[in-house]
């Protein structure tokens, strides 16, 4: 087997990942075909580049020679493509490529951006690895990327993009069965979930060890586990499990979502974008970036799901938060 770029991106992901499941997630394929395509590399070879252990992988010694030749490659490809991309853009008329984690503003953003850039080609991307989304932008497969960072785990950002701070603080509620005893309370204090399952996707960057890291402050060792939070809905819908959520979810009469004492849990919100002129741009406006450009429409996008919910609006007049102040101006 011949190797090509895809290969040594792919050792590149492992080993910044450390672990074959987050690196799948990262590139975009299933763990049991990145599996298969290590061990081709490594047969090809003639070698061992990776030992697998129960806490992950980690590159051998010549896994971490191969894979710090394969990097200058794989970075001057990723290079190259922006190039293109970007001469392709000036051919091919205005376009815009949005990247985001999961939220309830999406929807209000891209209609914004739609009503105020008519004829801009925009298009989205949906990544749960907010580190995954900031590399696509970084490579030039990707504008603008609007992404959350777990309070005390901040994220890996690669050099040259510009980063514009959407909430700095959101809190995360807690995603329960309406009939959990904790349920009839307005605010749930962590010790009621002292004995519940928590079920969290590893793959969402920083959240299990942002999770496991306020658990063990408030001094309570619930047992945790793996999963979608597709899989996680049905679970806690029947009273398997809880999860940490968004304050703007929206209601489900199967499940109740209420904040917890003192918002332990916290994220904030962000938007990165490569420097640039932002498509659209008229005749006295080239020094605005893409990010600026649609920086606003997301903000309010944001401010208009946030005041939807109910629950968390009044969260937001209990702790009088500038959205509301925003809302008023």
């Amino acid at each position: 087997m011949e190797l090509e770029v895809r290969h040594l991106r792919a050792l590149c992901a492992i080993a910044d990942a450390g672990s074959l499941h987050k690196a799948a997630r990262q590139l975009g394929m299933s763990q049991p075909a990145l599996t298969t395509q290590l061990r081709r590399i490594e047969n090809s070879l003639g070698a061992e580049l990776f030992t697998r252990e129960r806490s992950g992988c980690r590159p051998t010694s010549l896994g971490r020679s191969v894979v710090s030749r394969a990097r200058p490659l794989v970075s001057g490809m990723a290079a190259l493509v922006a190039e293109a991309t970007s001469a392709a853009d000036l051919v091919g008329g205005e376009r815009l490529r949005i990247g985001s984690t999961a939220s309830r503003a999406l929807v209000g953003w891209l209609r914004r951006l739609r009503r105020r850039m008519p004829g801009t080609d925009i298009s989205l991307h949906m990544d749960v690895s907010a580190g995954a989304l900031l590399r696509t932008v970084a490579a030039g497969r990707l504008d603008v990327a609007f992404v959350h960072e777990v309070e005390g785990c901040p994220l890996k950002v690669p050099d040259g993009l510009e980063k514009r701070v959407v909430v700095d603080r959101e809190p995360q509620f807690i995603s329960m069965s309406r009939d959990h005893p904790a349920a009839a309370r307005p605010v749930v204090e962590l010790a009621d979930l002292a004995k519940d399952r928590w079920i969290l996707d590893p793959t969402v960057d920083g959240e299990w060890d942002g999770v496991r890291r306020v658990l063990s402050a408030a001094g309570i060792d619930p047992p945790l586990v793996h999963g979608d939070y597709q899989t996680a809905a049905s679970l806690i819908a029947v009273g398997e499990a809880v999860a940490p959520c968004q304050p703007t979810s929206d209601p489900r009469d199967d499940l109740a979502i209420r904040p917890l004492r003192d918002d332990p849990l916290a994220v904030r919100l962000l938007l990165f974008s490569r420097p640039g002129v932002a498509p659209g741009s008229r005749v006295g406006e080239a020094e605005e970036s893409v990010g600026a450009r649609v920086f606003g429409d997301l903000a309010d996008a944001y401010r208009e799901a946030a005041l939807r919910a109910v629950d968390y609006r009044l969260w937001l007049t209990r702790n009088k938060s500038p959205l509301l102040h925003a809302e008023a101006a």
